[in-house]
């Protein structure tokens, strides 16, 4: 029997993340540092929203592009945060995730062959996004010298004449890296005088902490060619509700919501309302989840210098991105070993880009508590594994 799987699929690499969660799903007493997920639940007034949707039977389709209601709050939330303007009529598109308007931002631009400069360590999907969208993904690294900043000389390097975008993910996943000002403004430079489009991914914009996260089309020249995408799964603590969002210039727009006509109709209605709701009235609840992910962050890179893995302070999203070179395992050997070990879940940076070799991300969705007794088993972990940190000065 020939084989029926389409040779695009078939070179797609698996998620360097599953595998590490299928081990440790064998295993009982592991604390997972792993997931991207927040462990509060939606906000109930949020829920209540969403739960009475159903009960009151709407569960009808909305309009492909959205509820109204829904896209006329998104607009006005970039109103209020950035001061940029988009029309709720033809500019603001509702997804299934930021996974989806990810996959039809890029369907929408790619022909085949184009190429599209992927800034690393990023999410694990978005280079495979790139190659399902009949695009080449061209890897940019950035490296802890230089804060996880992406560079006009970075970019300026791998740029081609089929390079058609640039594709960014700041509040970073992995590193928790925010773009300053300097290096956003050389960014949109190289857009601008290299006449590309970016796309960029903005779903951790809420959770930043001591710096401003500056949304990349409120600079001058690049509104009309940035592809801005968010959503609700981090910030809401709504990953479940599957809402997310795209915004752009009506002509890109107008493509993008082709390809979701035929692929979603549209996305959950209960979930739309609830995202109303939370868009409207969930500011305070934003605000007490950030403030406790900040609490969390301090405890996380405090634990990690201690044992003696420098660890990179993350500004914003919720992973910490410590340096594990100094224990002589790469990181694939760390996070197994500890996995097998000490019963910790944690994934290597490799996974997220080659730049990220040598580090590890840990996410700190965790409550306190199962932080310090992380950072207790990796304590003891790193000793044994040749580092010079004693167990008891850990937090216990």
């Amino acid at each position: 029997m020939r084989t029926f799987i389409s040779k695009n699929v078939q070179q797609l690499r698996p998620s360097g993340i599953r595998r590490y969660f299928d081990i440790a799903a064998t295993m009982t007493d592991v604390i997972t540092l792993g997931i991207g997920e927040p462990d509060f639940a939606t906000p109930q007034h949020i829920a209540r929203v969403g739960a009475d949707c159903v009960l009151t039977g709407q569960t009808a389709y909305t309009s492909n592009s959205g509820a109204i209601e829904l896209r006329r709050a998104i607009s006005a939330q970039m109103r209020r945060l950035y001061g940029l303007e988009y029309g709720a009529a033809d500019e603001v598109l509702v997804t299934v995730g930021v996974s989806e308007a990810l996959y039809l931002a890029l369907k929408a631009i790619c022909d085949p062959g184009d190429e599209v400069l992927v800034v690393e360590p990023c999410f694990v999907a978005n280079a495979a996004a790139v190659e399902m969208a009949g695009g080449v993904p061209v890897p940019v690294p950035t490296f802890v010298e230089h804060g996880f900043q992406v560079t006009g000389a970075e970019l300026e390097a791998r740029i081609t004449p089929r390079t058609k975008a640039i594709l960014i993910s700041y509040p970073n996943n992995p590193t928790g890296a925010v773009l300053t000002p300097e290096h956003l403004a050389e960014l949109a430079d190289v857009a601008v005088r290299h006449d590309l489009l970016v796309i960029s991914d903005e779903i951790y914009e809420r959770l930043v902490y001591g710096v401003e996260h500056i949304n990349v089309a409120s600079l001058p020249g690049m509104r009309e060619r940035t592809i801005v995408l968010s959503g609700m799964s981090k910030s809401y603590a709504m990953t479940g509700w599957r809402i997310g969002y795209a915004l752009a210039p009506a002509p890109i727009m107008d493509a993008m919501r082709k390809l979701h006509q035929y692929l979603i109709m549209s996305a959950p209605t209960m979930g739309q309302a609830a995202a109303v709701e939370a868009l409207e009235h969930g500011e305070d609840a934003v605000e007490a989840m950030r403030c406790d992910y900040d609490r969390r962050r301090r405890l996380i890179v405090d634990g990690f210098n201690r044992i003696g893995l420098p660890c990179f302070e993350p500004r914003g999203a919720f992973y910490a991105f410590p340096d594990i070179r100094p224990t002589g395992l790469t990181d694939e050997e760390f996070c197994e070993t500890l996995l097998r070990e000490e019963r910790v879940a944690v994934v290597p940076g490799s996974a997220f880009g080659a730049s990220g070799a040598g580090f590890i991300r840990a996410s700190y969705t965790a409550s306190c508590a199962n932080i310090e007794r992380a950072l207790e088993r990796i304590g003891r972990f790193a000793v044994r594994h040749g580092l010079a940190a004693q167990v008891d000065t850990l937090p216990v």
